[in-house]
């Protein structure tokens, strides 16, 4: 047995069986390894990006990693932002990054670069087995870092010669080079007296949730202390994985614009975040303070990120005697509308057909402002969203969503500007045949950019500035796009033609694209 061989059992020895590929000359090895491995399913992806974002998707939904085949530093470096979103989600991911082979790395050849360091800005934990001895407790200890307390990515950099070696009979302990990235802080938390006193204040608290308290189980737990306690909520802006619909407790976001969200927790003397971070704005603009929260109002912090959550919830409940949910509010699921498509339109259209057990992966930025009101009725589902803010998730993270739970249909709703940097993901969903629902808003523009121009006090649009902003000429047809990626597609300009084509994707088997022509801007 050589050391990818040793490295590809480890992995579904533990589990980890699916492995999201875009491999190179170092890694031919592991490649060849897969027909000596069954269990573990390869995934081609023709994008690094891909791969990253596909690794974040599968396991948001399956709640176990899946792992990541790289070509050494450059094509890690391609899938860096798709890293950092998974970063921000907390999601375990084994990323396998081949090296050249120690005795070639003097030389200095082309594609050398400082692997470790680049790995260093998105992962938990990075370790570099030298020998194919080392491979197995290298890689045990990355999973065990990926999945423990506070859930991240992993990173085991595999020279070419580690991998293609045989081991020696001796057994090894040693598993090379590690590095933990600490970058977990100690967080004061306040315990259940303090939490009691600040709920009896009612309307004056807010409860900021992130985590596994939007899941099913914290969100009844929650429902609960309402039941009890007069408080506010809301969810983090972007939540890894949102559970919503049907009888769970209906949770608005934070804004993504800072003006709306500072008007959100205006009322606010005390925020508590579960599971969540400090409220701030995403970005610093002139004269605008970056902390969200009033002045004079106090955050506290009720669960610490490397915290059972759940646990630590149904503990807070039996402490106040909160045994029954707040009633569920009823909310209506609007009437199709009719006409040309807006934004407005097309998420009530969304919000009258979403089904039961669809997988919703957000990316529709600017398009998608009135999903969250509008499905707000629909049968129960789970919300995926960009975490951390690297736009060109959506495809990837629909992908691998749908590899995790392929009895589920997944519905992307997606955003031109965002879908054209990762756009190959298509290609994957075609090949692995995966039941996946793209709805693509073409608006022609980085809509969300033209807001941002006039909020950071650059209000002198010029035309040059304008085109910056435009996606034409010329324009993009990502219907001929999908087509050429192997994925039926469709062009839609009303709200009719985007219904009928929701249904039929619903009702087939595979993936669809529905590019949804929209007016531009904001609509």
């Amino acid at each position: 047995m050589n050391g990818a061989e040793s490295l590809l059992n480890t992995l579904v020895a533990n589990k980890v069986e699916v492995c999201f590929t875009n491999p190179g000359t170092s890694e031919m090895h592991f490649v060849a390894a897969l027909d000596r491995v069954p269990k573990m399913r390869g995934v081609l992806c023709l994008f690094e990006g891909v791969a990253s974002g596909a690794a974040d998707g599968y396991g948001r939904i399956a709640k176990r990693p899946a792992s990541t085949l790289l070509h050494l530093g450059p094509g890690m470096g391609n899938a860096l932002a798709n890293f950092h979103n998974a970063r921000r989600a907390k999601t375990p991911i084994i990323n396998v990054v081949g090296d050249h082979a120690t005795t070639h790395l003097a030389y200095d050849a082309p594609l050398t670069s400082d692997i470790e360091g680049i790995a260093k800005s998105f992962s938990k934990f990075v370790v570099t087995p030298k020998t194919p001895n080392q491979i197995e407790p290298a890689a045990q200890l990355a999973l065990q870092a990926a999945t423990m307390d506070q859930r991240g990515i992993a990173t085991v950099i595999v020279p070419a010669d580690a991998s293609w070696n045989e081991l020696t009979p001796e057994k090894s302990m040693d598993f090379g080079r590690a590095l933990w990235n600490k970058e977990v802080e100690t967080i004061e938390t306040i315990g259940f007296t303090e939490m009691k006193a600040l709920l009896e204040r009612g309307n004056e608290t807010m409860l900021l949730l992130g985590g596994q308290a939007l899941s099913a189980g914290g969100l009844r737990s929650i429902s609960k202390i309402l039941s009890l306690y007069n408080v506010s909520i809301l969810a983090e802006t972007f939540p890894s994985v949102l559970e919503r619909g049907g009888d769970l407790l209906s949770i608005d976001r934070l804004a993504y614009l800072g003006e709306m969200a500072v008007a959100q927790l205006a009322n606010a003397s005390h925020v508590i975040t579960i599971g969540a971070n400090e409220p701030v704005s995403f970005f610093a603009y002139p004269n605008t303070p970056s902390q969200l929260a009033p002045a004079n109002a106090t955050v506290h912090h009720f669960i610490a990120p490397n915290e059972n959550l759940l646990e630590k919830l149904d503990a807070l409940c039996d402490y106040l005697g909160a045994k029954t949910p707040l009633a569920k509010v009823a909310y209506q699921t609007p009437e199709l509308p009719d006409g040309d498509l807006t934004g407005t339109k097309a998420a009530q259209t969304i919000g009258a057909l979403l089904r039961e057990g669809t997988i919703v992966v957000d990316e529709s930025n600017t398009s998608g402002l009135f999903l969250p009101s509008f499905t707000k009725g629909a049968p129960a589902h789970r919300w995926l969203t960009l975490t951390g803010g690297a736009i060109g998730q959506g495809l990837p993270l629909a992908t691998g969503a749908a590899v995790a739970d392929p009895n589920s249909r997944v519905l992307c709703l997606e955003a031109d500007g965002s879908a054209i940097y990762t756009f190959q993901a298509l290609w994957s969903q075609a090949r692995e045949k995966l039941n996946v629902t793209t709805v693509l808003f073409n608006n022609q523009s980085y809509a969300i950019l033209e807001l941002e121009l006039a909020k950071v006090g650059a209000l002198e649009s010029s035309p040059s500035a304008r085109a910056m902003l435009e996606l034409k000429p010329p324009s993009i047809s990502f219907s001929q796009l999908a087509q050429a990626m192997g994925v039926g597609s469709l062009t839609v300009r009303t709200v009719s033609e985007l219904a009928k084509a929701i249904t039929h994707s619903f009702d087939s088997v595979g993936p669809f694209l529905i590019e949804a022509i929209l007016p531009p801007g904001i609509s």
